[in-house]
């Protein structure tokens, strides 16, 4: 270092014992050098030397740098990024500067102020003076790609970087609230009780935070929306440039160049079930209550989307039979299902009396088509392993040859962890619950099983495809009957965390009778505030639950 630099630094420093001054300005021009530096009229540190002998906090220091990234907005993060231009050690310092007059990337600034910290990261606050000092290019911006730099995040947090690969949304949960995009590479993260993986429970080396520049809550707009309205897991955006930081416990990305985005399309309905195919779905309604208040709808209007909204999710299914998850318990939520159902559609439909429906608040229900089914019988399992009893159902055809059965099913949820006993131990609370409940529906099937004809176990088992629910059904003789590769399969999206919890499941003999089949992802991608009582309800389909409906066509001849 300069001798005529370090003799300024150690005057000063015996002049003015409180205030920490470090020189960038006598700093040798490289290849690299982006605007002239400040003039040696008072001497001020570079980012390098700030951060390498952090002073105390609240600590006054002069600091030298290259605008980076700029977040001065009412609504941003009130300030901006310097960063020093030496090319093989880059690092940064945001500036909070909510009331100076705006600077621009490029800038060359020395800044006085009082340096500290927020959320963990250093900043200088409290500016006493900014000085600019001239304009050029900006830094490069390091260039990074995930899951290979990783571990080396933190080695650039604040600094102006470049993700060269596409990355995905895998959630957005707090799209609204806070503003920011789950990304991943890679593609989507699944759960690992979807995959198997159970040792990798966060992907922590192939995420991170797409935010929006500001910390502010419930930002307006919603940042990231395409033209219609919302942002769907699954879609893509390549090359992001912008500051990398760290807080919430998370390594964030605020873009300085506007994301440009792919993929991400909305699903047209399946096309109609052909060659006299019957098409059978399961759909987690997200609490159809017809009371008010309750789980549901709070109000009319919320009610009256609701209905709107899973009208447009079940009618263009053309389903011959539904299994609805999620039903109110009582008997005016089914009739209003038919009651809606035949009126808005082409399709007249008749409902199966539940005959133990249980004391749970939510209930199964069976919905189908008399001109293409008859019913036979329907029975319930009011075993007490099952808060809401199965409805296991058998059909034939209007001529009466009968033809199979379905039993609608909604396992234990999740949530509601008890303190002890049934607690996660890898695949969610109440997990022995749950598997208890596949171990009763699968004997319990047995026990009801008619001159050998094949029953379907359609509806929300709140089980992952690798986990224990699952495998007692699959060793009794069910397979999915939907997905080849399951462990590629969703229903449901959990904290940026994909996966299947809603199935059509069927011994060997119907399986080989399915022709099409899927799910229509109408929900699990789409942003819940679009749902019934979001605060941007959309049109159609989209978030009519947080489930997607599962479907597949049945031949019969």
């Amino acid at each position: 270092m300069d001798r005529h630099v370090t003799s300024i630094r150690r005057t000063l420093a015996s002049v003015v014992p409180r205030v920490l001054v470090v020189a960038f300005a006598l700093a040798v021009p490289s290849a690299h050098a982006l605007a002239p530096a400040c003039p040696p009229d008072r001497t001020s540190l570079t980012t390098n030397e700030l951060l390498a002998e952090p002073p105390a906090d609240a600590t006054s220091v002069v600091l030298e740098g290259i605008v980076t990234g700029v977040f001065m907005g009412a609504d941003e993060l009130g300030g901006f990024y310097l960063q020093n231009d030496v090319a093989d050690t880059p690092t940064g310092v945001f500036v909070y500067a909510p009331r100076q007059e705006p600077v621009k990337p490029g800038d060359r600034l020395r800044v006085e102020g009082r340096f500290g910290h927020h959320h963990g990261r250093p900043q200088l606050a409290r500016i006493d003076d900014i000085e600019t000092c001239g304009s050029g290019r900006l830094p490069e911006p390091v260039a990074l790609e995930l899951p290979r730099d990783a571990q080396r995040l933190q080695d650039f947090e604040d600094v102006r970087v470049r993700f060269d690969q596409t990355l995905t949304v895998t959630g957005h949960h707090e799209l609204e609230r806070y503003g920011s995009l789950k990304l991943a590479a890679g593609g989507r993260l699944w759960h690992p009780g979807q995959t198997g993986a159970f040792d990798d429970h966060d992907h922590a080396e192939r995420r991170i935070v797409l935010d929006d520049g500001s910390y502010r809550a419930r930002p307006e707009p919603v940042p990231y929306l395409d033209d219609r309205g919302t942002r769907r897991v699954g879609s893509q955006v390549p090359g992001l440039t912008g500051i990398l930081t760290h807080a919430f416990d998370a390594h964030r990305l605020h873009p300085t160049e506007t994301p440009q985005w792919e993929g991400g399309s909305r699903p047209e309905a399946p096309d109609p079930a052909t060659d006299g195919a019957l098409r059978i779905v399961t759909a987690n309604m997200e609490n159809d209550f017809v009371t008010l208040g309750e789980r549901g709808a709070a109000s009319r209007a919320e009610r009256q989307r609701q209905e709107a909204k899973l009208n447009a999710a079940l009618l263009p299914l053309k389903a011959d039979l539904i299994t609805a998850i999620e039903l109110e318990n009582r008997p005016a939520a089914r009739e209003r299902l038919i009651e809606r159902l035949s009126q808005h559609g082409d399709i007249t439909y008749q409902a199966v009396r539940h005959p133990a429906p249980g004391t749970d608040a939510i209930k199964v229900g069976i919905t189908y088509r008399p001109d293409r089914l008859e019913l036979l019988d329907a029975v319930a399992d009011e075993d007490r392993v099952h808060h809401r009893p199965p409805l296991l159902a058998w059909f034939g055809t209007p001529e009466g040859e009968a033809l199979f059965g379905v039993v609608a099913v909604h396992f234990k949820a999740k949530s509601g962890c008890p303190s002890s006993g049934d607690v996660d131990r890898g695949q969610g609370c109440w997990n022995e619950r749950r598997t208890a409940q596949a171990q009763r529906l699968a004997q319990w099937i047995e026990q009801e099983r008619r001159d050998e004809l094949p029953v379907i176990v359609a509806g929300d088992l709140n089980a992952y495809a690798k986990e224990d629910p699952i495998r007692v059904l699959r060793e009794a003789g069910k397979r999915d009957l939907v997905h080849a590769e399951p462990d590629r399969a969703y229903s449901y999206v959990f904290r940026g965390q994909s996966g299947q919890l809603d199935y059509l499941l069927g011994p060997k003999g119907i399986a080989e009778r399915v022709g099409e089949a899927g799910s229509w992802a109408i929900n699990a991608d789409e942003p819940a505030f679009l749902g019934f009582d979001g605060s941007q309800p959309a049109e159609g389909p989209w978030r009519a639950s947080d489930h997607d409906p599962v479907w597949l066509n049945l031949r019969v001849d």
